[in-house]
């Protein structure tokens, strides 16, 4: 991988008492970087551990018993080259695999798709209690974000977004051995997220970068370095629509490094009935909204079927 210089990002402390300190700080991040680390999130150094231990335990099985659980109704396996998320820099595909888990609650619960109990005995619990740790450290989080934005902390809550929101966990693994070829190899080719917030953790190994100005060209990568148990959170391409572009959707992407290489996401969505429009306090005269109110759900589908080309 070239040379890149590395990236301070800013770091929040979600169990600061200083709740309006803390708003600014996450304003500045969001409008500066679309990046941030946040540490204090409440969920244990021993649990990544779990989770982690148990990714490397699914992706080391053979082909043929993970693409028994082949990815439907975007829950379960997706293998390597799967995904493209943009084309026009690699015609092969991303070199990751990965693997979905869904809302937990809720009438799509039983979408959700698990490996056999028989082979990973612990699998299943951990994921669950992992799921469950990160809705709520989001949830915190977004009540701040809600500060942030000039609105009361209860905000998104109030609207409704967060009943029953599309919460998606994904485990992700870099092969370190990818094939060479002709053009440059991307873990995950540059893109933006498509929702609310992420939240993801990395077991260390580099390869995230961030390009700060998607509209400068050519563009210049940043990288980001690993935070010892801390989530490093960016905000996704709804939650820049709903500011009217006030916080950053940052593009990034992930390296291959010639190390093995896994990572979990968490993406916190709304719920799919919730209208993403204009946040009051984000627009005026001089600044108006700039796209029409779309619902959520149909926004994520649209996005989802871009990417895998089928949904």
């Amino acid at each position: 991988m070239a040379e890149t210089h590395k990236l301070e990002l800013p770091v929040i402390d979600l169990s600061s008492p200083d709740r309006i300190s803390t708003a600014n700080s996450i304003r500045r991040a969001c409008v500066e970087y679309g990046f941030f680390y946040l540490v204090n999130h409440g969920v244990e150094v021993e649990l990544f551990g779990r989770v982690f231990g148990e990714s490397r335990k699914f992706f080391s099985l053979p082909l043929e018993e993970k693409t028994k659980l082949a990815r439907r109704e975007h829950r379960g396996y997706s293998a390597l080259y799967d995904e493209n998320l943009n084309p026009s820099s690699s015609s092969k595909g991303d070199s990751k695999e990965s693997f979905y888990v869904g809302p937990l609650e809720g009438e799509t619960r039983n979408l959700n798709q698990w490996p056999s109990q028989e082979v990973l005995p612990s699998w299943r619990s951990t994921m669950e209690l992992y799921y469950e740790k990160v809705m709520s450290s989001g949830k915190k989080l977004i009540s701040l974000i809600a500060l942030a934005l000039n609105l009361d902390e209860d905000y998104f809550e109030t609207l409704g977004a967060l009943d029953a929101p599309a919460a998606f966990l994904r485990l992700l693994h870099y092969p370190g051995n990818v094939a060479s070829s002709d053009e440059e190899t991307y873990g995950a080719s540059a893109h933006s997220d498509y929702g609310m917030i992420t939240l993801l953790a990395t077991d260390g190994v580099p390869g995230l970068q961030v390009c700060r100005d998607k509209t400068k060209h050519p563009w210049i990568w940043e990288e980001v370095p690993n935070k010892n148990g801390a989530f490093i959170v960016n905000i996704g391409d709804m939650m820049e629509r709903w500011t009217n572009c006030l916080f950053r959707s940052t593009f990034h992407r992930v390296m291959s490094v010639g190390q093995e290489r896994y990572s979990v996401a968490f993406f916190l969505d709304p719920n799919e009935d919730c209208l993403v429009k204009c946040l009051e306090s984000c627009c005026s005269e001089s600044c108006p909204p700039r796209f029409p109110p779309i619902r959520s759900g149909d926004y994520l589908t649209e996005r989802i079927r871009h990417t895998y080309g089928s949904y």
